[in-house]
């Protein structure tokens, strides 16, 4: 039977197969799963049919716990039900799992297999969460490319209803489920035939129902549950035989040759690797390799992992077998070996190959990519006179000496394949336009094609590198790109940074996105570069995306232009047809943006091809030298500045890989020290800001609204501004007589966004800040660092108080030079709080945009001031986070109290008037946290002069918990508003002096803009393709019920006094505080871009979308109204409004009557909230 070809990666394979065999799916989102959710709410939006005949019942949950228990109380009454999950939440569905298998419920979980966090979290693919799952009950069922996905999860959902046993099926996240690939895709018809109808309608019967009723899930004693637990041991038993029949069902629809065990290689191997997962496609290559060179090397591929049929292994392997590697992708520190290796070794006792020595490998921890070069250790390994028994592949162990040393690393990829790569900027576009590229190799000739990206945690601004294949034969090749047919660098930033040339093959193609011109070229282009493209005979090609972007109107997204010049340089495609077909794909990518940004994508598709210059590659390039260039990395913390030498740079350098673990000895528990983002000058921006002293107010309103940090305010002294650098700018400082004012941005951390431009009042109309290119400013990087170094000063604080706008900024902001969105909403209110609090700060951040922005290794953002003194950061989960900074509280308080007891004991003792009145200052000041770090530093002043009294040492060897400190709660309103809410509700009826940061982004941003409880009416989010149909939650109403709770709205671009005035308040209050802020996000499409988020918050509160208030208990003791209403009534369109960002007006093109109805909806949710909330605000 021949089925259609699809270009698709592999969470879309499992969605449309699991799509046909769905009744009710139960959502949550998590990476890599996501999409697969994604898929499924999109296809019953537009009304797609499973084999029912019926649209998929899509919910989503606020947590994966949630969407495994409506699994389970969807197939109890009777709907065939599918989750999609990873990593923590699949341990999440855990409890719920034993509950699904022990009442044999043929329920399906896909898992885009993930890493669960331990001294780190890791969003990249392995096995650890899986594994955490073996003893539920569920059988396991592992496919281990984006074909077998499409195939096997067919299997998988074919034999739960037949066998009375859920599926868990499960693939390698990332690199199977985001791994593009051409493959045949199901017709549903052809599904439909397979299906055991007769045990469709009796698990239907057997469902709870009144007209038949029954009781499942009793409470049974010791007499009877032992028994009745082993009564499903015939339903395991029989299983691998279904899955063998359904395979062979499959087989013979489509010429496969599924097995339970696949062996592939010289049937008379004498060295097999048993694996599972993407590993083994690249492990097929490199057999095909060695037994082309007369080795005698196979695998066994493992399919069905649970349960584990013996029978069907042992037929797998070769007799003429002498040793067996079994690979893991897990670490289960403490055991005998890893799940799969103790598995084998149980298989193979009392059978005929129980003396065959069975060595157990681990690989791939997090997406550690794996090469043929790895796997030949593997079989060299085993052929040796004392092979390792236990070891690792794909790292330097220099510590435990497990890893096994990396010989031969040949090209394995198929002969005829083109592989190509490609270096971007997170967010330019270079990821999306890949994509479409890949599809359209695929979709558009006979070629086989692959298409994988690698990209770090942040959502934008990091380095992307995508993977790009094709070919006429099937492609295997699951690992990264390092033979290079053609390179194309988006960012000429990195010619200077990574070694971006080196992985061309000779007579290569290497495309530059670059504003030099061929004759600058010379001066700019590194020497190792030039000697590369030389030496190596590479066809070397410029073009300037940048100014293209930007003449059409793309601003940094270059991806289409530089997609076209692609095109245009390889020719896979008659140039006409590559034109054609990427304008489709175009416009369906852009299509929800709307017509004007179709029509410019277009136009960059047309100017890309003809933009693209060849240059002639000197032959004295080939003789480049380098100018000597030491990296020195200086600094007073000696800690900081080893980490950013041995860590830092070479990570940073894209060299983390070739780290060795001795590397990490002394973080082994994953602590790393705050401040290292500002060594990393990563230079990103094509436009920064130059100031023009003539036009400033000396407001510091840029200051206040940059969301990294980059620009601050610096007050300096007659003799400081003498001693300054000629590129730094000043003018007499305002009220502050003898000293000079000036503005300087750290050119080399701004990300370009343009707030602080935006938000410049000036001087009658004249802006005090202008956007120029990036190279034409790199002088002002001299004059910011100038600044810093200096020192704070009282005059300043004493003038401009911290508690007002502008004396804020003179701070040190505490968070700097984050990996966030140019533009980010988040940013600014956190990096707020450091300014006000930071020095005493705890901070427990829930997973999501902000642990991301705020801990992404190596870059630590979070930073100290000139005493060592800043936020002290962790994470813990997504859904404990409340509960995680309520401990953080509790034993920091717990340790203040005792030091508070022997404080008490040692006044008692009449140390002496000056430790006395040192003690009298502390106790008095003791909850104050400003008043009371002062009264600290002259206690253990005092205490070091006490002399030889044991009470002192006592508090001095605790000093660093005596002052009083102030806990923070972060995270998005995914985690407060849904997967969090209950531990957030809790903690903040504790009454605890705790403070809550909300940052409402009103979607679930880091895992890529699911919609949340947040999510108001209408708006179009991940899994609310139709538009969301219910209202927002009215958190703050819900802790302002409990009266004791202080709680804030803000939206800082609409009022800064007010911002301000709530943090310092919430942190002032003895009790819990909570700050609800508006957050703009990329995942909105503001019209403008982020640039303007600022003026998106000032907008979204004028039309009454959001509305700035206070709730003070304090005020209320004082027997008057704790409610503050801030925001003025509306005084601009609310449609206007919703209908300038993309995630509403999409709506308008899709389902343009639900839009109206919705926004209409959307508009009289908000009247009727601010009516409430004035008529809170005029109570007596």
């Amino acid at each position: 039977m021949a089925r259609k070809m699809k270009t698709m990666d592999g969470n879309a394979a499992a969605a449309h197969v699991s799509y046909a065999f769905t009744d009710v799916a139960g959502i949550y989102p998590i990476t890599p799963s996501s999409v697969m959710a994604e898929h499924a709410d999109e296809w019953a939006a537009a009304g797609r049919k499973n084999i029912f005949g019926q649209k998929v019942r899509i919910v989503e949950m606020q947590s994966e716990g949630g969407a495994a228990g409506t699994v389970h109380g969807s197939l109890n009454a009777g709907a065939l039900t599918t989750t999609f999950t990873a990593s923590q939440g699949l341990l999440l569905m855990i409890p719920n799992m034993y509950k699904i298998a022990g009442e044999l419920l043929p329920g399906v979980i896909h898992v885009s297999a993930r890493c669960v966090a331990s001294h780190a979290l890791n969003i990249f693919g392995d096995h650890s969460d899986v594994y955490a799952c073996r003893q539920t009950g569920f059988a396991m069922l592992c496919a281990g490319n984006v074909q077998e996905v499409m195939d096997l999860g067919a299997v998988a959902h074919l034999s739960a209803i037949k066998g009375r046993v859920p599926f868990l099926h499960f693939f390698d996240g990332f690199r199977t489920s985001h791994e593009i690939q051409k493959i045949e895709a199901w017709d549903y018809e052809d599904l439909a035939d397979m299906v055991d109808y007769d045990a469709v309608a009796a698990f239907r019967a057997r469902a709870l129902n009144p007209e038949h009723p029954t009781l499942r899930g009793t409470a049974q004693n010791p007499d009877i549950f032992f028994q009745a637990r082993e009564a499903c041991n015939t339903y395991y038993d029989a299983l691998p035989a279904v899955v063998e029949e359904y395979m062979n069902k499959v087989n013979a629809k489509i010429g496969t040759d599924y097995k339970l065990f696949n062996y592939y290689g010289a049937p008379d191997a004498e060295k097999v690797i048993i694996a599972m997962g993407s590993v083994c496609d690249t492990i097929e290559e490199t057999v095909d390799y060695l037994n082309a060179k007369g080795e005698k090397v196979g695998l066994v591929k493992v399919r069905l992992y649970r349960p584990f049929s013996v029978e069907h292994l042992l037929k797998a392997i070769p007799s003429t077998v002498k040793s067996i590697s079994v690979l893991d992708r897990t670490k289960e520190p403490g055991s005998l070996g890893e799940p799969l290796y103790l598995d084998v070794v149980a298989a193979l006792r009392d059978t005929q190959f129980a003396n065959v020595p069975v060595y157990s490998g681990r690989y791939g921890l997090g997406s550690k990519d794996t090469i043929p070069g790895n796997v030949i250790s593997v079989y060299s390994n085993a052929g040796t006179a004392a092979p390792k028994k236990h070891f690792t592949i794909g790292i330097e162990d220099d510590v435990t000496d497990l890893s096994l040393p990396l010989g031969e690393n040949p090209d394995t990829t198929p002969e005829g394949t083109t592989s190509c790569k490609f270096w971007g900027l997170g967010s330019d576009g270079t990821v999306g336009a890949n994509k479409n590229s890949i599809k359209i190799i695929g979709d558009h000739t006979d070629m086989y094609a692959q298409g994988y990206f690698a990209y770090d945690s942040k959502k934008s601004g990091g380095v992307t590198i995508s993977h790009l294949r094709f070919g006429k034969k099937p492609i295997k090749s699951t690992y990264l790109v390092s033979k290079a047919d053609f390179v194309a660098c988006h960012n000429p930033s990195y010619v200077d940074k990574y070694d971006i040339v080196e992985d061309l093959k000779d007579g290569g193609t290497f495309l530059l996105n670059t504003q030099w011109t061929e004759d600058e070229l010379e001066a700019n282009l590194p020497a190792k570069v030039k000697r590369f493209l030389a030496q190596h005979n590479i066809n070397f090609y410029i073009i300037n995306g940048i100014q293209i972007g930007k003449d059409i109107g793309l601003g940094g997204r270059i991806n289409t232009v530089l997609q076209s010049a692609f095109f245009k340089l390889t020719g896979i495609i008659p140039a006409e047809d590559a034109v054609k077909f990427m304008k489709d794909a175009a416009t369906a990518s852009y299509g929800r943006k709307g017509e004007k940004v179709v029509k410019m994508n277009h136009d960059a598709i047309d100017a890309g091809a003809g933009a693209v210059k060849k240059v002639a590659v000197p032959a004295a390039w080939a003789d480049a030298t380098d100018e000597a260039k030491e990296v020195v990395v200086t600094g007073d913390r000696e800690e900081l500045v080893g980490f950013v030498k041995d860590l830092l740079t070479p990570m940073n350098a894209q060299r983390g890989d070739a780290l060795p673990v001795s590397a990490f000895k002394g973080r082994e528990d994953g602590t790393f020290p705050q401040g290292s983002a500002a060594y990393e000058k990563r230079g990103i921006a094509v436009d920064v800001p130059e100031w023009q002293p003539e036009n400033c107010i000396q407001c510091n309103f840029c200051s206040y609204v940059c969301p990294h940090a980059v620009i601050r305010p610096f007050v300096l002294t007659a003799d400081e501004a003498e001693k300054a650098p000629a590129s730094m700018k000043h003018k007499p400082a305002t009220a502050l007589a003898g000293f000079e004012f000036s503005i300087n941005p750290s050119v080399l951390d701004c990300t370009g966004c343009g707030s602080c431009a935006n938000v410049c009042p000036g001087l009658k109309g004249n802006k005090a800040l202008v956007m120029k290119p990036l190279s034409s400013q790199m002088d002002q990087e001299d004059g910011f660092l100038y600044g810093i170094s200096l020192p704070e000063k009282p005059e300043v604080a004493a003038k401009f108080k911290p508690t007002t706008v502008k004396g804020s900024q003179f701070k040190q902001p505490l968070l700097e030079f984050s990996g966030a969105c140019a533009g980010c909403g988040e940013t600014p209110y956190a990096k707020l709080a450091t300014q006000l609090f930071g020095d005493r700060m705890y901070i427990a951040n829930a997973t999501g945009c902000s642990s991301i922005w705020g801990g992404s290794a190596p870059s630590t953002p979070y930073t100290v001031n000139k005493r060592g003194y800043g936020p002290s950061w962790a994470n813990s989960l997504f859904e404990d986070n409340a509960e995680f900074g309520y401990g953080m509280f509790l034993g920091q308080q717990q340790l203040r109290d005792r030091l508070a007891d022997k404080i008490d004991e040692l006044a008692a003792q009449n140390p002496g008037e000056a430790v006395s009145t040192a003690i009298e200052n502390w106790k008095a000041t003791k909850e104050d946290g400003t008043a009371n770090r002062e009264a600290t530093d002259a206690l253990v002043a005092a205490l070091e002069k006490a002399g030889d009294n044991e009470l002192a040492k006592e508090v001095l060897n605790g000093k660093d918990f005596l002052a009083k400190k102030s806990v923070w709660i972060l995270g998005g309103d995914g985690w407060a508003y849904d997967i969090g809410f209950g531990g957030l509700d809790h903690v903040v009826a504790s009454g605890e002096d705790i403070n809550v940061l909300i940052f409402d982004t009103e979607v679930y941003s880091n895992t890529g803009g699911q919609a949340s409880k947040s999510t108001p009416a209408g708006s179009v989010a991940q899994f609310a393709a139709a538009g969301k149909s219910t209202r927002k939650k009215d958190l703050a109403g819900m802790l302002m019920s409990y009266g004791y709770v202080y709680v804030a709205q803000v939206a800082m671009g609409a009022d800064y006094n007010q911002c301000l005035k709530a943090f310092n308040e919430a942190e002032s209050y003895h009790g819990p505080s909570v700050i609800i802020a508006y957050a703009p996000c990329i995942n909105h499409g503001i019209r403008g871009g982020m640039g303007i988020s600022q003026t998106e918050e000032k907008k979204a509160v004028q039309a009454g979308y959001w509305n700035n208030f206070r709730f003070d208990p304090r005020v209320a003791d004082e027997g008057k109204n704790p409610f503050t209403l801030d925001s003025k009534a509306p005084s601009a369109s609310y449609q206007d409004f919703i209908r300038g960002e993309v995630r509403y007006s999409s709506l308008l093109r899709s389902f343009p009557e639900r839009a109206e109805k919705l926004f209409a909806e959307s508009e009289k949710d908000a009247k009727e909230k601010y009516e409430h909330l004035v008529k809170l605000a005029d109570k007596d």
